[in-house]
């Protein structure tokens, strides 16, 4: 016979085509189940990691910029990836409005279901309850006069004593049993998770939406009032408006660090940051006189001002070469390690005939080496010094490019001073003043403030993220803890009068506890009837299980 007339087989069964609706229906069920609101959960927080990895616009912008220029290559294509705006981006985004659906999609359909539960009554009473994890049987002699419902009623009373929730079956019946159930506040503090989880996501939403985030550097003498203009980075949140802005304004009157001056491995290292200033709430409110420290901030209503940074700013003072002041007042300088050696880089685009640059390093305590370089020994100001080069030409300022104001970009500027030029460096002690070359001007380093930078922000999630935070640090433990349980006993008489129990017990998950529990409520069972468990005797009469005609 050929392949030809071989006679066909029955084909399988083909499902019907889903359509757009049962494709809906499907993508939402994919959605809102439990595995993909972990993977989108855990796949937020690697998709965060780049916000660590690369500058963010939103807090410094110039430093973005300058990233992105000294990388050429691939700089543009990472901006183009978003990944300089990682918690703006339209990816995380995505993935967060995602597990927000996915969770609100879970916890719904979950919290119906134990309602469910709880209203209803224990599952059904196995057949066999041997084959039950943990197992055990029990027998009531004929003079303890206790019947198969009599017993049942018992271990009941045993059951809810342990927190058991019990039902009664057959109670009157040749073969009476119950079933019992504990342990549903587990799913309790796993909705309660999963729900302040949302709430979590929700606080962290408008934080996002409705606050905002400062920077600003304040020089001791200066005052800072709380307006969009006197911030020198500011992040608002999407549908912030500027009239939300608390009217208060804050003055930097002393700021003072305490250094360690007795031990001898952290020498030099800092103690304490304190910085005493006068503070006003609004413009006809009194000022109060308060102390900003690390951790410590200061509040005006919901805006926090907090201290996270600190140094000095040499006071200056150019004059061109008119012999006019060009400049004058205290340059904000830039620590770069423990004992305060920090650049400074200065930019006086009014000065005549050019606009003149000034970049270089500030020193607390100046000491020179043996090679005669001047380095810092301590971060107090001991002997202050400034070291500078000296630059003329077009700033670049007038172009509407903005510009990082702590670098001075020097290609198209002309070097007046600098240690290999003939003229040398300018060195710089408090109090004197030097005459720049080619009749440009001079400068002179005339005193020395310190000052602090503060971090203002205002989050109205933040509470909600803390509340919900312990809400599902709690509901967490709740589930961790408690253990889903279920028992089941039957009672039936033997035909000498005895009264046979049997009783098993299942976790609903892994509960390495079980075993414990079941050897529990046998000591109790066995208490409540008076039983000896120790007479051999009475073990050896212990059927297997109970015959199934009883």
């Amino acid at each position: 016979m050929s392949l030809s007339d071989a006679p066909e087989t029955a084909a399988g069964p083909v499902p019907p085509p889903l359509g757009p609706a049962g494709m809906l229906r499907w993508a939402w069920t994919q959605l809102t189940s439990m595995r993909t609101a972990i993977f989108l959960l855990l796949l937020l927080a690697v998709v965060a990691v780049p916000g660590s990895l690369f500058p963010q616009r939103p807090a410094n912008p110039a430093l973005v910029t300058q990233y992105i220029k000294d990388r050429p290559e691939y700089g543009k294509i990472l901006d183009s990836l978003q990944l300089f705006d990682v918690y703006s981006s339209a990816w995380f985004s995505a993935i967060y409005i995602l597990l927000f659906i996915s969770l609100i999609g879970c916890v719904i359909p979950r919290a119906r279901a134990h309602w469910k539960a709880l209203r209803s009554a224990p599952p059904r009473t196995p057949r066999r309850l041997s084959r039950l994890p943990e197992y055990g049987t029990l027998v009531l002699s004929a003079e303890a006069g206790v019947s198969p419902g009599e017993a049942v009623r018992d271990a009941a009373a045993v059951l809810k004593k342990r927190g058991y929730r019990v039902d009664i079956r057959d109670v009157d019946g040749a073969m009476p049993s119950l079933g019992a159930e504990r342990g549903l506040l587990r799913e309790v503090g796993n909705l309660v998770f999963h729900t302040a989880l949302i709430g979590v996501l929700v606080s962290v939403a408008i934080g996002g939406l409705f606050g905002y985030r400062g920077q600003k550097i304040i020089i001791e003498g200066d005052t800072f009032v709380n307006t969009l203009v006197g911030y020198d980075n500011f992040t608002p949140g999407t549908n912030f408006q500027s009239d939300w802005l608390d009217p208060f304004a804050i003055t930097l009157d002393k700021f003072e660090v305490r250094f360690d001056r007795e031990s001898t491995r952290q020498f030099g290292q800092p103690i304490d940051f304190k910085a005493a200033v006068t503070t006003r709430e609004s413009p006809d409110a009194a000022a109060q006189q308060q102390v900003l420290k690390v951790n410590e901030p200061v509040y005006f209503g919901g805006t926090g001002i907090f201290l996270v940074g600190n140094g000095y700013a040499p006071i200056v003072t150019v004059k061109d070469g008119e012999g006019n002041t060009a400049f004058s007042g205290p340059v904000v300088s830039v620590p770069n390690d423990a004992v305060y050696t920090s650049s400074v880089v200065l930019k006086v685009p009014d000065a005549a005939p050019s606009q003149l640059g000034f970049v270089g390093f500030f020193l607390p305590s100046a000491v020179k080496n043996q090679d005669g370089v001047s380095y810092s020994f301590d971060p107090d100001p001991l002997n202050p010094q400034l070291n500078l080069n000296s630059y003329y030409g077009d700033l670049g300022l007038d172009t509407g490019k903005p510009q990082n104001v702590y670098n001075l970009e020097v290609q198209n500027l002309t070097q007046l001073n600098g240690r290999d030029l003939p003229a040398g460096g300018i060195v710089l002690d408090a109090g004197q003043s030097y005459t720049l070359p080619d009749g440009k001007g001079s400068i002179s380093f005339d005193g020395l403030k310190r000052y602090i930078g503060v971090d203002i922000r205002t989050d109205p999630g933040q509470a909600g993220v803390l509340v919900f935070s312990l809400i599902a640090t709690a509901g967490l433990i709740v589930s961790l803890y408690v253990s889903r349980r279920r028992v089941w006993l039957r009672a039936g008489a033997h035909e000498d009068g005895r009264t046979m129990i049997e009783y098993g017990l299942l976790a609903r998950g892994e509960d390495h506890r079980l075993g414990p529990e079941a050897a529990a409520i046998r000591a109790r069972l066995t208490a409540r009837w008076n039983l000896a468990e120790a007479d051999p005797a009475v073990a050896a009469t212990v059927p297997a299980h109970l015959p199934k005609d009883h």
